[in-house]
Formats: structure tokens, sequence, C-alpha cells
């Protein structure tokens, strides 16, 4: 049973997706404004320090708490969205809450979105900034946990596909949450779980594939790297909600990895939605966030 906090983050979860049914949709710059994850739109930290960084013409960021103060360790995360929203502004205080609890600064990329720019402009983006990252600081791969929420997870997975195809050196280890790993949409939960996804449907998943792919076949492995072997990689924790229409794409992840030798663990929480960690105030989330500090202190 979902904790008070977590339920009264469901309960406007639902009544947003019926209001937002009934209304027309909303002016792109405005929904942008206005997204968060679990639509929680928050202030950083007054203790969060921002520095804006040009990593070879992709906006980024790092941020820095006290609490990692001369740490070289480094969290380099990929914000969701949809490939259309997100940013520093709705991620923000999640991103530094998961530095703080792994005592990381944070790299945060802001990747172009659709529909001004399709695929493979955030993917590229991505991959550029990693390697601004590696090349032009002194950051070592192996203090980088990478992570990555929804598509942001997609980008981390194809990033690390990439890295070891170049035979690149990849990050320490890699942190999922709710991953969406299939443009086709083609996951068992997309019709299991559809009555209790309060967040997203499979019209939601193809409807931005479409946006995102503007053409280009949906699976390829920088779009839908569930589909890429998954052989090399380093170990992952994957968190996704037991109400998710995308539970498959973790659930299949996992299955392939650890078929391929990657060592993988996957955390289901049950009856929580998409990207739930977002209820910053949740009991679930600060549960969420020792497991993932625990991961990443191995690391």
């Amino acid at each position: 049973m979902p904790s008070r906090e977590m339920q009264d983050v469901i309960e406007f979860l639902k009544k947003r997706r019926v209001q937002r049914a009934a209304t027309p949709p909303r002016p792109l710059p405005v929904a942008r404004d206005s997204f968060a994850p679990v639509g929680q739109l928050r202030p950083l930290a007054d203790d969060v320090a921002v520095e804006i960084l040009d990593a070879d013409g992709v906006p980024a960021y790092w941020l820095s708490m006290p609490e990692v103060t001369g740490s070289s360790k480094v969290l380099f995360y990929l914000h969701g969205g949809g490939y259309y929203l997100g940013s520093l502004r709705s991620h923000g205080p999640l991103v530094a809450h998961i530095g703080r609890v792994t005592t990381r600064r944070v790299m945060f990329p802001e990747y172009r979105l659709t529909p001004e720019h399709a695929f493979p402009a955030a993917f590229d983006d991505t991959l550029t900034a990693w390697r601004w990252l590696v090349r032009s600081t002194s950051v070592n791969p192996k203090d980088v946990l990478l992570a990555g929420d929804s598509v942001g997870s997609a980008l981390a997975l194809a990033l690390l596909h990439r890295l070891r195809d170049d035979d690149e050196q990849l990050p320490a280890a890699t942190l999922l949450l709710s991953p969406l790993l299939d443009l086709t949409a083609s996951g068992a939960s997309m019709s299991t779980l559809a009555d209790m996804d309060i967040v997203f449907t499979r019209d939601m998943v193809l409807d931005l594939a479409k946006t995102y792919m503007n053409g280009v076949d949906p699976r390829s492995p920088s779009a839908s790297p569930l589909f890429a072997p998954h052989g090399g990689l380093p170990p992952m924790l994957i968190q996704v909600g037991g109400a998710e229409v995308l539970l498959s794409d973790s659930e299949r992840l996992s299955e392939a990895a650890a078929q391929a030798g990657v060592e993988v663990i996957l955390e289901v929480a049950e009856g929580l939605p998409h990207v739930y960690h977002g209820a910053l105030e949740a009991p679930e989330t600060s549960e969420a966030l020792a497991q993932i500090a625990e991961f990443s202190n191995r690391f």
C-alpha cells in the first residue's frame, strides 16, 4: 500500500489526467515550463551551486552540493520528458537529491528536443556531452555513475552500447529509473497494466516515437536500445514502478542483460507510477534513494 504522501501524488496525477483529457492540448512552451517528474515542480535547494557549461556545443550544468565537496565522483544524468520536455528546471531537484545521497557532483546536459530536433539529435548531444566530459575535464569514466529516467534511460543505455562498440572507456555503473527502452511499445505490460498506469499509455509512447523518429525505424538501437546486444556493459540498477505500462521494458532488459553476463539489479516498486522518485517527500522515494546510494557506493 503506497504511503499517504505517495497516495497524494497518485491522486494528483489521476485528477490531472482527467483534466487534460477534457481540455485542449497546452501550448508547447507552457507544457515545458510546467513539466516535472510526477508533476511536482519545485526550485533547487539554496545550497545547490549551479555552474553553466558548454559541452562542445551542448548546454549543460554542474550541480554541486555541500555533501560532495572534495569528491571526484560524478553522476552523469539524462532527463526524461518524452524527448520534447525536460530541463534543469524540471529535473534539477531530483538529480540534486541523487547527487547528495551518492556523494557525486552532477553533470546535467540539456539535449535538443522535439519537434524542433528529431532523431538522432538527442542521442548525438548525449554522446557529444559524454565525450566532452571525459576528454576535456579531469573526470575518469570509472568515477562516473551514468543515469537517466524514462527516455533519458534510453539515451543512457544507447550511450553504453556506442561506447562499447567504439572501444571507448565505459562508466563504472548505470542507474535507470522507469526506463522507456522500446519505442514500438511491444511489451506485455502495455496491455496488462493499461488500467493501472496514470501517466503513460501505449498510444502516448507510439505518438512520441512518431515525432521523435520522423520516419526512421523505431527499432533503431540508438532509440530503442532494448533491441541491441548488452554484453560487456557495466553493472546496472533498474528501478521501476509496478503500475507502469513500461514495466516490461525493465523486465526484458534485466533478463537480456543478465543472460549476456551483465550484473543487473531490478527493483519493482509495487503500485507506484512512472518516475515515482519525483515525489521527494514520500518514504518510497527515500527508500529508493537509499538503494541507489548503496549501489553507487560500490563504485
